[in-house]
């Protein structure tokens, strides 16, 4: 595959602004110059990363936390996740951190999943999905601004939520449809 810049689509930043620098988000305010030299503006959204966990049980149960989203206004079926608390931090250790706050526990194996971007149009944030199997289950410990439900669903119910429409959550959606492939591939059964 060529690189993006040998198609010439690359867009060149003339001057930036930071209109926004909040807790998680960092708004910024872009002139550029196209790909044709003519100027155009871009906004977007700069956020210091985050990662996602797919617990899954011996028995083929996803551990998902149901949280109210204040952007959507609803609650929403996601797998654990959360930000990164620096841009250096590891992002192994982040997920297990996630992984063991959000639903007390923790793993023998975790196997990455992949990079997932969510709306690169307009944010710049990357998340890493994982993968955890091998589970042992001890205390929560969510943030103290976070309420979740646990709730254990089959994978196989997950993926026809997905493919249902019912899980709106995109890091979950692919979490769900790449575990899924992988247990395929496996040779194991989806339940």
């Amino acid at each position: 595959m060529k690189e993006w810049n040998e198609h010439g689509l690359e867009e060149r930043c003339v001057s930036s602004e930071l209109i926004y620098d909040g807790k998680v988000v960092h708004l910024y305010v872009d002139q550029i110059a196209l790909p044709n030299g003519a100027p155009s503006v871009r906004e977007y959204v700069r956020h210091i990363g985050a990662v996602a966990v797919l617990p899954l049980t011996e028995s083929g149960e996803v551990v998902c936390v149901r949280q109210y989203r204040y952007a959507h206004g609803c609650i929403m079926t996601e797998i654990p996740a959360g930000k990164l608390d620096s841009r250096e931090e590891d992002h192994v250790e982040a997920a297990l951190r996630e992984l063991r706050e959000e639903t007390g526990a923790r793993c023998e194996k975790l196997t990455y999943l992949g990079l997932f971007r969510s709306t690169p149009a307009i944010l710049d944030e990357k998340i890493d999905l994982y993968l955890a199997e091998g589970l042992t289950f001890g205390e929560t410990a969510p943030d103290e601004d976070e309420f979740l439900e646990i709730v254990r669903l089959p994978l196989s119910t997950l993926v026809d939520q997905v493919m249902g429409g019912e899980i709106a959550d995109g890091k979950t959606q692919v979490a769900v449809l790449k575990t899924a492939e992988i247990l395929r591939r496996r040779g194991t059964e989806i339940k």
